[in-house]
């Protein structure tokens, strides 16, 4: 541990909460130097939806290495690339009714919103951006203008424009709906709020806390964007790739954004990707406006383009993601009533769910618990108060429940409750089959 105590910058974070030399990584697994096995409940921060060197996308990468093929092309057309355009367009797009054009940008998460919100601002003329409170959406300065916690803002070193924010769904209480508030905000050319560019939003907050706006919000939403003639922008980053139990986290809400950001898992082994997804009309950048000397990334053309072929062909991956998440959902819910004492709540969708635990000294003390106990897990949240699971979503049954049976065993001491008895009952319906995550796990 030397080394990074001499050199590596004082910015590091998740280093300091898992203080282990790592260096093997399989499935759901990860494995220290002294060969200490951890089940990997943060996977990337989302960037591992489909595991640890999942062995499908491994042999593919491994075949284009050894064909000498395009390492990096900036943003000449490549087989690579082609091959990951139809393959998206044919197995996503289509299905899905939608028509988008899909812009390459640099290989981060931060580089797709700040490649979207300036396009917005450039088609519709206009600067200002509505973004919402407890939203993440990077930490380059344009994005960060529309992130809400103040311990990252903070250290931008200069003041942040261009954005306004609103109450997120459920901010202001459940029984409020803020998209009327917006509505309101918008209508009224008194009410210091210049008409935006654009509103971005996660459908399910991720570094906010786990909050999923419902189906209504963002219905609600869609509708002021389109009765203002504002661009809709969901940042995908985190909540997409099937986190949330559909490919886009907003398919079931039944909306079409005008802009989608994808990064994290989009290139299946964990290789830095990020897209920008236009509708057509929208797409009216001139040659080279926002480039970037990594935009598109061959390797991970080979391994997103393995993902969805080998995943998203047809709903039997998705119905899986769902069933897992309605079984992390059901021990949540466990774990509120056993040791909450009122003041637990749950949150979440799909696989990207979590516990609320009231504060931050709690939740880092479950965390830590679950990590002296082979389980990796952190938080989330403007207090880091909520316990957040991202889970592999190709985990196995056995694996999943060994986990979360580590995590109310976490709880419970954390809870000082001595009648701990980990739990035998089997949520998951005889009929499920979790092809998938055997197949990962072998």
């Amino acid at each position: 541990m030397k080394i990074f105590e001499e050199i590596e910058s004082e910015v590091q974070s998740y280093a300091r909460s898992f203080p282990r030399v790592f260096h093997r990584a399989k499935g759901e697994f990860l494995y220290d130097e002294d060969g200490n096995e951890y089940i990997d409940f943060l996977a990337g921060a989302g960037t591992l939806n489909y595991g640890h060197n999942n062995p499908v996308f491994k042999e593919k990468l491994l075949e284009y290495i050894h064909s000498d093929g395009i390492t990096h092309g900036l943003d000449l057309h490549t087989r690579a690339k082609g091959e990951f355009l139809e393959a998206f367009n044919e197995i996503i797009l289509k299905p899905r009714k939608l028509e988008y054009m899909m812009q390459f940008t640099g290989p981060t998460g931060t580089n797709a919103v700040e490649a979207a919100l300036k396009l917005a601002r450039n088609v519709t003329g206009r600067e200002n951006v509505i973004s919402f409170t407890n939203g993440f959406h990077g930490v380059s300065l344009g994005s960060l203008a529309t992130t809400g916690n103040s311990h990252h803002r903070g250290a931008a070193g200069v003041s942040l424009s261009g954005s306004s924010r609103m109450p997120f769904d459920g901010y202001l209480g459940e029984d409020v709906d803020t998209t009327a508030y917006l509505d309101k905000v918008l209508s009224d050319s008194s009410s210091g709020v210049d008409l935006p560019a654009a509103v971005i939003a996660e459908t399910v907050q991720g570094e906010g806390g786990i909050n999923a706006a419902s189906f209504d919000w963002l219905r609600n939403l869609e509708a002021v964007c389109r009765k203002h003639d504002v661009l809709l922008i969901v940042d995908d980053i985190q909540a997409g790739c099937g986190r949330s139990g559909t490919f886009f986290s907003f398919e079931e809400a039944g909306i079409s954004p005008d802009i989608v950001t994808l990064s994290k898992s989009l290139g299946g082994y964990g290789l830095p990707f990020a897209v920008v997804l236009i509708r057509p009309d929208l797409d009216q950048w001139k040659p080279g406006e926002h480039n970037g000397t990594f935009r598109g990334n061959n390797f991970a053309f080979v391994t997103a383009t393995a993902a969805l072929n080998e995943y998203w062909t047809n709903d039997e991956f998705a119905k899986n993601i769902r069933k897992k998440g309605d079984y992390i959902a059901k021990r949540l819910d466990q774990f509120v009533e056993k040791y909450g004492e009122g003041n637990f709540n749950t949150c979440g969708r799909g696989m990207f769910r979590g516990i609320n635990c009231v504060n931050g000294d709690i939740a880092g003390k479950i965390t830590h618990s679950a990590f002296g106990k082979g389980l990796i897990i952190e938080t989330s949240g403007a207090d880091d108060q909520v316990v957040k699971i991202l889970c592999p979503l190709v985990i196995s049954e056995e694996n999943l429940k060994r986990g979360m049976d580590i995590l109310e065993q976490a709880i419970a001491e954390v809870c000082d409750k001595e009648d701990f008895i980990p739990e035998t009952v089997d949520y998951f319906e005889d009929d499920y089959q979790t092809d998938v995550g055997v197949k990962q796990a072998s």
